[in-house]
């Protein structure tokens, strides 16, 4: 419901009643300005009826804050009102990202921008909108004429040589999302300052400017460029020339059938001329899933990172085609899910850290081979703190160089870049939310050449006789075992986040006060903890955190004396309190019963989930 999402902070300070709240006068005042301002029927009606109902309870939730602009830019439910993804809020961040790229890179009016968007309800309106925009202030402007992958956006970006990329997508939200996705020159997710310098922009943009929404739609303007054939041709030779490992014939010899599903987004298309660059036999499609739907209409949640339930047509296709190897992208395409059925249909999905060591241990042994010559210490592999150290243990073993960030592809794509620049060659980066980034195509995780470049690590595996699950055991065999135990709680109220973090985890009344964080969990004793809330980070001589600190986000770690490695953050996209637990050892079956009861004992003791009213996800 959308009462019970999270609320945001705002961008100004405007009449506050002591409990923080704007008063009603302030409110409304906000509101009918916004009627004066949206010029979209739909929504000016939805705000209008609020007025004239004098319901100021809803005012309150769609004004006391305004929909933040961060790194991941913007993305939220589509209603009517500042805290909301619609096409005035969008049209003022549109308006404050043009000026702050106009200040920031002189050359913007000459490079121009990319600008993408995905099937859900009112993508492309967003879309054309945020074209008008920039085309008002004498911007040229690369507008897809269809709905692409994401990943396209940033590759075009750095194709096109554009100061930045928009991509219009909610990713693998509910359908009643969306959201805005910017990329800097370099064709990654933004970072700080840049949000905040841009939220500043928004702020002192508000009113609208006046803009030919006409010309966007028909797609008629003399600074309006469509790359909507010469890019995906470029992207499919280039995966082709620096993600296969196995020649085209290979590949269309081999006896590997696949079903995939791009869980009723956009990859379909793109997906069938990627297997067609590599060569391979066509995948079998989940019809019901293949075309573009923004009701997601087979799904409850059209994320193939939730398992079995949401893999549960995928699954039948397979069994009913006599196929074991199932591929899964996310609506927007930029993460890929796999799963193996076995000899008697019984479907393992594959986490994101299980994926990561298969394709990063491919990706490496076959470069190796291509290049053996290669010096394996200028070679590099990337993976986020919340991800498995498998990762390290193999690059520690193979010579390579390692490098761990903080969660999100905005980190690993910006790192990628800054280790190229000193010269390693850079081969593969994952975080464990099942994305994947193959190479230097572009430097955000990407679904489609995932897709393809593990579809030919299957080929390979399915000519030599072995299935996927046999060879990760190939890998623990060689690199050690980890078991990883990641899941999340449904948490609507930020406030009780908070208390959770401060009372159980830092244990203390007020963040005024020293922390004083648990000792152990159950009968696991905790050895050092790292808080990149606050900075503090007990493995280090100083106690000073080396990675990035953010106040404004919860995230602890804790190192424990049995070598588990667990940590708890708040979802900086949906309402999730998230854990990552990881513990590796040379008996699986004992690490994973090890792991899960010490699960069971932070959650018990430091999450208190019937307390505060956390909910587990059903699958």
């Amino acid at each position: 419901p959308a009462s019970m999402r999270p609320r945001r902070p705002t961008f100004e300070k405007k009449e506050m009643s002591a409990h923080g709240k704007k008063d009603d006068a302030a409110v409304q005042v906000e509101a009918e300005q916004w009627v004066r301002w949206d010029t979209d029927e739909k929504t000016r009606a939805e705000l209008e009826a609020i007025l004239a109902a004098k319901n100021f309870e809803e005012l309150h939730a769609r004004f006391d804050s305004r929909i933040a602009f961060g790194t991941a830019g913007l993305r939220g439910r589509m209603e009517a009102g500042a805290s909301r993804m619609n096409q005035l809020t969008v049209l003022q961040a549109s308006q404050g990202l043009c000026m702050y790229l106009l200040e920031q890179i002189p050359e913007t009016a000459t490079r121009g921008i990319c600008v993408g968007y995905d099937g859900r309800h009112n993508s492309t309106a967003f879309a054309e909108i945020t074209a008008a925009v920039f085309i008002s202030k004498g911007v040229p402007v690369y507008l897809f004429s269809e709905i692409v992958p994401t990943p396209f956006v940033p590759y075009c970006t750095t194709q096109k040589k554009c100061v930045a990329g928009i991509m219009v997508t909610a990713s693998h939200n509910p359908k009643d999302d969306n959201g805005y996705k910017v990329y800097w020159s370099n064709g990654s997710q933004i970072v700080s300052p840049h949000d905040k310098g841009i939220a500043d922009k928004i702020a002192a943009n508000l009113e609208p400017w006046t803009l030919d929404l006409e010309a966007m739609r028909k797609r008629e303007h003399a600074l309006l460029r469509d790359p909507t054939e010469e890019i995906p041709k470029a992207y499919y030779e280039e995966i082709v020339a620096k993600c296969s490992y196995r020649s085209a014939e290979a590949n269309a010899a081999s006896q590997l059938k696949s079903v995939f599903t791009p869980m009723h987004g956009v990859g379909g298309k793109w997906a069938i001329e990627a297997y067609k660059a590599f060569g391979l036999p066509a995948f079998v499609p989940v019809k019901e899933q293949f075309e573009p739907d923004p009701e997601f209409s087979t799904v409850k949640f059209p994320n193939p990172e939730e398992g079995k339930g949401a893999l549960a047509l995928a699954t039948k296709t397979a069994i009913e085609n006599g196929v074991t190897v199932i591929l899964a992208n996310d609506p927007d395409s930029d993460r890929l899910a796999v799963a193996e059925l076995d000899a008697n249909n019984e479907i393992r999905v594959f986490t994101g850290n299980e994926i990561g060591i298969m394709l990063g241990a491919w990706v490496w042994t076959q470069y190796q081979k291509k290049n053996p010559d290669v010096d394996p210490s200028k070679c590099c592999v990337l993976n986020t703190t919340v991800s498995s150290k498998m990762l390290s243990a193999m690059a520690k073993k193979e010579g390579l160089y390692y490098e761990e960030t903080l969660t999100g592809f905005k980190w690993l794509g910006n790192k990628a870049e800054a280790l190229m620049n000193e010269g390693y060659r850079f081969l593969f980066a994952f975080e464990e939310a099942i994305g994947f980034m193959v190479g230097d195509v572009c430097l955000d995780k990407d679904g489609i050449r995932g897709l393809v470049v593990f579809a030919e690590l299957a080929s390979q595996l399915k000519d030599e006789g072995r299935t996927l699950a046999q060879y990760l055991e190939s890998l623990y065999a060689k690199y050690g075992y980890f078991a990883t135990n990641n899941r999340y709680f449904f948490c609507y109220e930020p406030s009780k986040q908070v208390e959770i973090f401060e009372k159980h985890l830092r244990c203390r009344a007020s963040p005024s006060e020293p922390a004083n964080y648990p000792k152990k969990f159950g009968r696991f004793a905790v050895k050092n903890v790292r808080d990149l809330t606050t900075g503090f980070d007990s493995c280090q001589s100083d106690n000073k955190a080396i990675l990035p600190v953010s106040t404004s986000s919860q995230m602890i770690t804790f190192y424990f004396e049995n070598g588990c490695v667990l940590t708890l953050r708040g979802s900086g996209t949906e309402p999730k309190l998230k854990y990552y637990a990881e513990l590796s050892g040379s008996d699986g079956e004992a690490v994973t019963k090890e792991l899960a009861e010490l699960i069971d004992a932070v959650v018990a003791e430091g999450l208190l989930p019937e307390k505060y009213g956390l909910v587990a996800p059903t699958d």
